[in-house]
């Protein structure tokens, strides 16, 4: 059983005050929750774990330790009741959770997790989410994407609330006033949802919040992600991108990153911004897929090498890399500067493409780097065996690649249908 006490750190301020802290002992080892408070030596009693009454706010600090022992040895008991044994840093983690206990608290300290990860798409997204969410709690216009003129919600006067508090009724009332003044999509509020859960597991693990609290699962709220509709463009379409002759050498160099992926089987495009010189040998490309570090060779198909010939002068740079885009992150090692210059890239290349490439190509529909994914599934069909594709899309379950692969084969429907409409 761990024991509570109320004492005066013995490391002094500068001022020659003394932290007020609740002293964790279990085991012999030790963990302390500064209160807040300083105080004099010879304005505290030890023995009795009171200030003394001569002290100006005696009344107010004795009803406040004994409030804070009092709480703190209730959450160490009911720590030390659900798990057993535990640590001093546990029980010290349930009285007074890093973060805080609240729930846009822990939000903060959830995207800061995916910020020191290296996770810049998922942060940027999911910052958006939590700030949007914190605007509908405390009453505010959800459609502006943030209070003008302000950096932070916070600073908007923007409150938290408590993990209790989030009801499956609440989470609905949300879903319903995101379709009605943001017109999101069933998927957009399913992401929505899906950042509240993560928060929640996250609260959940560390012993923030209990699980009956939990609004999520069978007879509660639920996400449910509706079928997005995956389309690559024609083979004749991609004849028409490689011949189109683009004089502006930045379209070319845009036009030039969407080939190389595609080549590739549908290389994602962050890595195609990746490669390396050093990644070919004897004629082959050797990487490691950035989302989910599985490795892989592939043969470099004759049109990928005329393309990589043209950037041949790149490797005089000390960085080995083969396209210029990310020579302006300082540090290659810093995921999340890479990913950030990543993502602005494509943004950026995307619009391009939107505006300026597609219509000189005289392709229509819709084309950004990542449909050189979905162009290559298209066209590979029901042609290749799914065993194969798992190995060229770098999948590291194959119910992925069957899931994913069934978004662009089409045959068998297509036969069923015209064997009743050809009657």
């Amino acid at each position: 059983m761990a024991t509570i006490k109320v004492v005066l750190r013995k490391k002094a301020n500068k001022d020659g005050t003394y932290p007020l802290a609740i002293r964790i002992t279990k085991d012999r080892k030790t963990s302390f929750i500064h209160l807040g408070y300083h105080l004099k030596e010879d304005e505290w009693i030890e023995a009795e774990q009171r200030v003394k009454s001569s002290h100006p706010n005696s009344k107010r600090l004795n009803n406040l330790i004994l409030a804070k022992k009092a709480e703190a040895s209730d959450k160490s008991i009911e720590a030390e009741t659900q798990k057993g044994e535990v640590s001093t840093r546990a029980i010290k983690q349930k009285i007074k959770p890093q973060g805080g206990s609240l729930f846009f608290s822990q939000a903060e300290l959830y995207l800061k997790n995916l910020q020191a990860t290296g996770n810049y798409n998922c942060y940027i997204a999911e910052k958006s989410r939590v700030k949007i969410f914190q605007k509908f709690i405390c009453g505010k216009d959800i459609t502006k994407e943030k209070p003008t003129g302000i950096k932070d919600v916070k600073e908007a006067g923007l409150s938290d609330i408590a993990f209790s508090d989030i009801t499956v009724g609440l989470l609905n009332r949300f879903g319903i006033e995101l379709k009605a003044k943001r017109k999101s999509s069933d998927r957009t509020i399913a992401n929505y949802l899906m950042v509240i859960r993560s928060v929640f597991s996250q609260a959940i693990k560390d012993g923030v919040t209990e699980e009956k609290y939990y609004p999520f699962g069978k007879g509660k709220a639920s996400i449910e992600f509706p079928e997005s509709t995956k389309v690559g463009i024609s083979s004749e379409d991609v004849a028409r991108l490689e011949a189109v002759i683009l004089d502006n050498p930045i379209h070319d160099h845009a036009r030039n990153l969407w080939l190389v992926s595609y080549y590739f089987a549908g290389m994602r495009i962050s890595d195609v911004l990746r490669l390396r010189w050093s990644d070919f040998k004897e004629m082959r490309l050797h990487y490691t897929m950035g989302k989910n570090q599985k490795s892989g060779s592939l043969k470099a198909p004759e049109k990928a090498l005329a393309i990589l010939n043209k950037y041949i002068d790149s490797k005089k740079r000390k960085d080995d890399l083969i396209f210029h885009d990310l020579k302006v992150v300082s540090d290659l090692n810093d995921d999340f500067e890479v990913k950030r210059k990543i993502a602005q890239t494509v943004n950026r290349y995307n619009k391009m493409f939107h505006s300026l490439i597609i219509p000189a190509a005289g392709i229509e529909g819709k084309v950004t780097m990542h449909i050189s994914r979905h162009t290559f599934a298209t066209l590979a069909g029901d042609k290749i065996p799914v065993q194969m594709l798992q190995k060229l899309y770098r999948h590291s379950d194959i119910k992925t690649t069957i899931g994913y692969q069934a978004n662009f084969v089409y045959k068998d429907a297509d036969d069923a249908l015209e064997a009743v409409i050809g009657l």
